[in-house]
């Protein structure tokens, strides 16, 4: 059973949510967040990256960056650009990408059932990030950004809360980027209870994304219990914030690679390499690839068409996926990639920057680019489910959930 409940949520009002939300945290650079905020200065980025209010070079860090934070926020709820709800909802989240829309519900979900297994992850978390969203949420007190969460829909989801979205909008707005956000407050305690009860029958929660926020969550828990003799599990800190989409409205792109050096190999010896494990065509225009098992690369101002040999191909829900192809037989073996999360040598590009931005990269400060074919929710769930973790940077979810829509404070 899952368990999901209401809370009062802070909210910025309809007129300002568009200014006030923002993309999430890990999603920009410090720069890229920099000079949004520079005709917006109502932009949530203050408050999830504060660092951008500081010079480059002068910001503070650790606790005291993430104080400058904690005062944003409580300027913001002082100046109007958050306001308190009057009692605990659910919410029902919309967003729209051109013809992709998905819906889902934002609760608080249990800590308890993160530890347990039954909000099940797919990712290994970084220490420093682990490290940096503790201090955020212990030093602000709240939850100020979701965990995505998706679950395995048995067909009944849309009944639950199709009485909610035929009412009119609390926030909506069409952002930047194009992608259209609409919020519901759910204030009937029966549609909420029907709701909960619904998800009580869900056997399991996976983490699609906000490993790094969830784990923190379960950091802060195990420490306020500590200093709580009387705790019962009913304190807002055994829950953190959560988005939670079916598995059939979710989108998952190509997650790219682009790597700085062919480490000492001359192009023509990089390319015997890859054949003896790959299929190499060479393609005359710019092309991603069109299944699993296949990637496109460009090396030398060409595209390449990669398909993997058979005797590669694994069974396993990990080593089957192509982002563990890639790595296991290219950039550990060839390329000397042995750990792509510290490596600086290769970076990762969201396929929703386009096989563009690929040719940029390897324009300025990369050699090779390897375009990925998406990874399916299904593989995911796949992998969770056996307790296992993907390859590092398998997926990228889009549309990307705003920050700064609704924040959770704990007590």
């Amino acid at each position: 059973m899952a368990k999901i409940l209401p809370f009062k949520g802070f909210l910025p009002p309809s007129s300002l949510a568009e200014l006030v939300s923002s993309p999430p945290y890990d999603t920009l650079s410090s720069d890229e967040a920099r000079s949004r905020i520079k005709n917006n200065n109502k932009s949530f980025l203050r408050i999830i990256k504060p660092e951008v209010d500081f010079k480059i070079g002068t910001e503070p860090s650790g606790k005291k960056l993430h104080e400058h934070a904690a005062n944003n926020l409580s300027n913001y709820i002082l100046n109007g650009n958050l306001l308190e709800d009057q009692d605990e909802y659910l919410y029902v989240y919309q967003i729209s990408m051109g013809a992709h829309v998905q819906t889902g519900i934002i609760a608080a979900v249990s800590v308890k059932e993160y530890d347990s297994g039954i909000i099940k992850k797919h990712e290994y978390t970084r220490p420093e990030k682990e490290d940096d969203r503790t201090i955020h949420i212990q030093v602000t007190k709240a939850n100020t950004g979701p965990v995505f969460l998706t679950f395995r829909n048995n067909g009944g989801f849309k009944s639950q809360i199709s009485g909610v979205i035929n009412k009119n909008k609390d926030i909506s707005f069409k952002a930047n980027d194009g992608t259209i956000h609409s919020l519901w407050r759910i204030k009937d305690s029966s549609t909420i209870n029907e709701i909960s009860a619904y998800f009580k029958r869900v056997k399991s929660l996976y983490i699609a994304d906000g490993h790094h926020r969830a784990a923190s969550a379960s950091r802060v828990q195990k420490e306020m219990t500590k200093n709580n003799i009387n705790n019962n599990e009913d304190e807002s800190y055994n829950y953190f914030l959560a988005t939670i989409f079916p598995n059939d409205e979710v989108q998952i792109m190509g997650y790219n690679r682009v790597v700085k050096d062919l480490c000492g190999l001359s192009d023509e010896q990089f390319l015997s390499k890859l054949g003896e494990n790959f299929d190499i065509q060479k393609l005359s225009i710019q092309g991603a690839p069109k299944e699993r098992f296949s990637f496109t690369m460009f090396l030398a101002n060409r595209w390449y068409y990669l398909t993997a040999k058979q005797k590669i191909i694994k069974e396993d829900s990990v080593l089957g996926l192509d982002a563990s192809i890639l790595q296991h037989h290219i950039l550990e073996p060839i390329l000397k990639i042995e750990d792509p999360r510290t490596d600086k040598r290769i970076d990762f590009v969201g396929g929703i920057r386009g096989l563009e931005e690929l040719e940029r990269r390897c324009s300025s400060d990369a050699k090779v680019a390897f375009a990925l074919y998406p990874v399916s929710i299904e593989d995911l769930l796949r992998v969770s489910d056996d307790n296992k973790v993907m390859p590092p940077k398998s997926t990228w979810f889009e549309p990307k959930l705003r920050s700064g829509l609704i924040v959770r404070f704990l007590d």
